[in-house]
């Protein structure tokens, strides 16, 4: 079947609107964090966020009592209450396939390391790039993906490359066991249903953004 890029949940967790603004609110507590602060405001998540202050203190209201009025949130202890809730502690394996320009950016970026996402493998095709390290990981031969994702424990698969290789290589992932697609391609892939796609194109947010903010 063709998925959504949303993918199906089961009924313990929180719903997809909630989990997306709760992933907003972590990225800004993380960055927080590391400039120093101890205590934000929701306003302050707020302006960073462009996610209305009330429906802030609601969304975090709803796991439990985490700040006071006037006083704010401690960072610490709601980055680790929301990484709870979002079931992202510990550390999760990720193979990332395609070694070009996106796929340099996406291995050099520090932020998966963050939040406890290790990219336990890179792969490419490409004889030019195949044996090169990009992010101090060796890309591997992509012939090799089936055995390393089953041998590296990798639960999530990031694609960074053309179309129209997308879906060969999101057919070798669900054959070695991959579950969870991240896909920066423009491909539609056609996956089973318990399979989950979440889809980037920073086009189609661009004019996402352009369009509540130019109306």
């Amino acid at each position: 079947m063709l998925q959504s890029p949303a993918g199906n949940g089961s009924s313990d967790r929180v719903t997809v609107g909630v989990a997306a603004r709760l992933s907003r609110y972590l990225q800004v507590l993380t960055q927080a964090q590391k400039m120093g602060k101890e205590r934000i405001s929701s306003q302050e998540i707020a302006d960073y966020t462009n996610i209305n202050a009330t429906q802030i203190r609601r969304d975090l209201s709803n796991f439990g009592k985490f700040g006071k009025r006037g006083v704010g949130y401690s960072i610490d202890s709601l980055l680790g209450e929301i990484r709870k809730i979002l079931r992202t502690q510990g550390q999760h394996n990720i193979a990332l396939v395609g070694a070009g320009r996106l796929g340099q950016a996406i291995a050099s970026s520090p932020i998966f390391a963050e939040h406890g996402i290790n990219i336990a493998a890179v792969f490419d095709s490409s004889p030019s790039v195949i044996g090169a390290e990009i992010g101090g990981i060796l890309v591997e031969d992509e012939a090799l993906l089936k055995p390393a994702v089953r041998e590296k424990n990798i639960v999530v698969g990031v694609l960074a490359v053309p179309a129209g290789a997308a879906q060969k290589v999101s057919d070798d992932l669900v054959d070695a066991g991959v579950r969870i697609i991240f896909n920066y391609s423009e491909a539609l892939l056609d996956v089973p249903a318990d399979v989950t796609v979440h889809t980037s194109n920073p086009a189609v947010e661009l004019l996402h953004a352009l369009y509540f903010h130019l109306a």
